[in-house]
């Protein structure tokens, strides 16, 4: 979420493994974090093998990679996604200010297989597709989904209130969402995907928002049933650092039908409930958790297979020079749990996600944007 750069760090966002799953996440053979175990409780998620670490900058050079999807089992065949990749987003184009790296400019997802190759699965049109965002998934039934929030000048105010773009399983544009009100600044996502049927949460940056979508799918295509104000009144503003920050990461319990809201500026988990039935807003919801001492502006969020969430931390609020780039692990229930320093500067972890679990074990990714790189680790479940 920084704009400042050296010349041999490169812009992104988080790349590690979970704190919690961390338990809190070890750094095998990360150059860049020399992380330690600390805090460590015996429910936390045991890191495995050494992990892939793979860069994210495509052939143009995009920097600042913030959203990470995992392309699942069931992701049909005949694109050039295969199930096992990872997407990543990025936000910043190439180059140094004033002209490159600037926030709210990259055009590029990025596809990283198991081994860690990299290739370009889509580039945006100049301005139109700018400003890739957190905001990035997919469906079962072959389309990736990703936000976008376009800049002129890599600064506040922005060009317009951004979209979510959906594309087919060969990288092709087949629809643009936009609402000035509804889809004001689409910051992150989470997918409630029912096959026929999936609902799009999407936190709203420039509003303080949080939007159901519901969607129908079928083989024409998608269509778009409604769009829901279901959370409201998170902080939010622009930062001359950050660009920008609000509502960040979401994470979905169907279970429950409980939607979990990191807000940074609050720098606090919330809980909406009935997110998936509601036809109301729900303001922001409960707070689940609040701590100032591990959480420093909470970003992107997943939850690990043993339920526990995890968190990564912009240092944008109350920085612990001591703790940068933080992953942080607590329970639903609001128990810190453990965390983990992925980057020796501060300002690195942003997008990070799980896949479905194999067996007794589950791949977990997180991008560096100080680097930018990407790491994935093959974690065992307790």
């Amino acid at each position: 979420m920084h704009t400042t750069l050296t010349t041999h760090v490169r812009r992104g966002t988080p790349a590690l493994v979970t704190a919690a799953v961390i338990g809190v996440l070890y750094f095998a053979g990360t150059p860049q974090a020399t992380a330690q175990v600390r805090d460590h409780d015996p429910d936390a998620i045991l890191p495995g093998p050494v992990p892939v670490i793979a860069s994210t900058v495509p052939s143009n050079g995009d920097l600042n990679p913030y959203g990470v999807a995992f392309v699942g089992k069931q992701f049909p065949s005949g694109g050039p996604l295969n199930p096992g990749d990872v997407l990543v987003s990025n936000f910043n184009n190439t180059g140094s200010p004033p002209t490159g790296n600037l926030q709210g400019t990259g055009s590029t997802i990025v596809r990283i297989t198991p081994t860690g190759t990299l290739t370009t699965f889509f580039q945006g049109k100049p301005a139109v597709d700018f400003g890739l965002t957190t905001a990035l998934g997919l469906l079962n039934s072959g389309f990736v989904i990703v936000g976008n929030l376009p800049t002129v000048t890599g600064s506040c105010p922005f060009s317009g209130s951004g979209s979510l773009l959906i594309l087919d399983r060969k990288a092709n544009i087949v629809n643009t969402l936009s609402d000035s009100n509804l889809l004001d600044g689409p910051w992150d996502m989470t997918v409630n995907d029912e096959g026929s049927r999936a609902q799009l949460f999407v936190s709203n940056v420039l509003s303080g928002t949080v939007t159901r979508v519901n969607l129908q799918i079928s083989p024409a295509g998608i269509t778009v049933e409604s769009l829901t104000r279901i959370g409201s009144g998170f902080m939010h503003r622009c930062d001359p650092a950050a660009l920008v920050v609000g509502p960040t990461g979401l994470v979905y319990d169907p279970a429950k039908d409980l939607l979990y809201v990191a807000s940074t500026e609050d720098n606090a988990v919330f809980e909406i409930r009935d997110a998936k039935r509601r036809w109301t807003d729900a303001g922001t919801g409960r707070i689940i958790y609040h701590d100032d001492v591990h959480l420093h502006g909470p970003l992107g969020m997943a939850m690990s297979p043993n339920g526990h969430l995890i968190v990564s931390n912009s240092d944008v609020i109350n920085p612990d020079p001591k703790h940068p780039s933080e992953l942080t692990e607590f329970t639903i229930e609001g128990r810190f749990v453990a965390q983990l320093s992925i980057d020796p500067n501060a300002g690195g972890s942003f997008g990070l996600a799980f896949a479905q679990p194999q067996g007794s074990f589950v791949r977990f990714a997180a991008v560096d944007d100080n680097v930018p790189n990407i790491t994935i680790w093959n974690l065992r479940i307790p």
